[in-house]
């Protein structure tokens, strides 16, 4: 079977382009390696998509994107991408277990993974008080002292989070008193919320335990100074990695490892498009990685079309991306 569109990822971008696909009668399928939804299905609350904002989580809403491309249709495959070949007319698609499925047009939606500290103790470790996912480990904290790596959006949301578990919940920022890098709701909330302590100018230098965690040493970057801070669990939550290895050299990467695309979506392949947190993009959101996929499920419909006008190469692409 040679599907007309083909899906590498069901993170909300992935599962919007099943959807238009779908309903514009396209033959669509979504390979997936685990459960639907990418880092949105990891968010217990999520008060920033349209339309849900109250008592909503991120598995919910995802479901109801899973349920949305089913209904019209979008076949759901199991398994692991493995190698792409882009090469031809009909695109190639192998995953882990030896299928290869073929398509005449692929959206890679692969999304993005927590970024790690690299300092000592994390790896040794993770699992054992070391978290990047506040909604999958939280319950494990409960009447517990936590510390929250970071000051971003997805930081301090889920630090709030924390705080219907832990005890206190204490976030290392890197940046002078008050100043965050989240938006100004979040910011307010957070700092009104008894639970949460702040740790200015710092960074994590080591998390310190046995079997399980036990302390952290923080530095303070303004004077260098080392103290050591007990707690129960570390929750690092400073950006995210590209899930791009296996593309390397098969679509233009930057530098790092995110995909270029232009405003629809395509890539520098013809009939290869690309959307969600794996883009080199301005903002990460589930409503961004939406509309990502709606633009490029409605692209590839006038591709297959036959409209072929607007064809990018990888130096309109990087132009695009030096304009920003």
């Amino acid at each position: 079977m040679i599907y007309d569109l083909l899906v590498v990822g069901a993170g909300p971008g992935g599962m919007t382009a099943g959807i238009y696909g779908s309903r514009g009668r396209l033959k669509t399928a979504i390979i997936e390696k685990g459960a639907v939804g990418g880092q949105a299905a990891t968010t217990m609350e999520m008060e920033n998509y349209p339309g849900f904002y109250e008592d909503c989580s991120g598995p919910e809403i995802m479901e109801q994107f899973e349920k949305h491309a089913k209904k019209f249709g979008t076949e759901f495959i199991k398994g692991l991408v493995t190698d792409v070949d882009f090469t031809g007319e009909i695109k190639k698609v192998t995953v882990k277990t030896g299928e290869v499925y073929e398509a005449k047009t692929v959206v890679l939606s692969p999304g993005a993974y927590p970024r790690a500290l690299g300092i000592k103790g994390e790896a040794q470790l993770r699992g054992k008080g070391v978290s990047y996912c506040a909604t999958c480990d939280a319950d494990f904290f409960e009447e517990l002292d936590v510390v929250v790596v970071g000051n971003g959006d997805a930081a301090i949301e889920e630090a709030m989070y924390l705080t219907k578990f832990a005890e206190t919940v204490t976030i290392i920022v890197i940046h002078g008193e008050g100043v965050l890098d989240c938006n100004k709701v979040s910011a307010e909330k957070a700092k009104a919320n008894p639970k949460i302590k702040w740790v200015w100018n710092s960074v994590l230098d080591e998390i310190v335990g046995d079997e399980l965690v036990e302390s952290v040493m923080v530095k303070n970057i303004k004077t260098s100074e080392i103290t050591e801070l007990q707690t129960n669990g570390v929750f690092v939550f400073i950006g995210t990695q590209p899930n791009t290895d296996f593309l390397a050299g098969k679509v233009a990467l930057n530098a790092q490892g995110y995909i270029l695309t232009d405003e629809k979506m395509q890539t520098n392949v013809d009939g290869v498009y690309a959307v969600g947190d794996v883009r080199d993009k301005f903002l990460r959101q589930v409503v961004t990685a939406a509309a990502d996929g709606a633009i490029a499920a409605v692209a590839i419909e006038r591709f297959l079309e036959g409209h072929t006008e607007g064809r990018v190469t990888l130096e309109d692409i990087n132009k695009l991306n030096q304009a920003k």
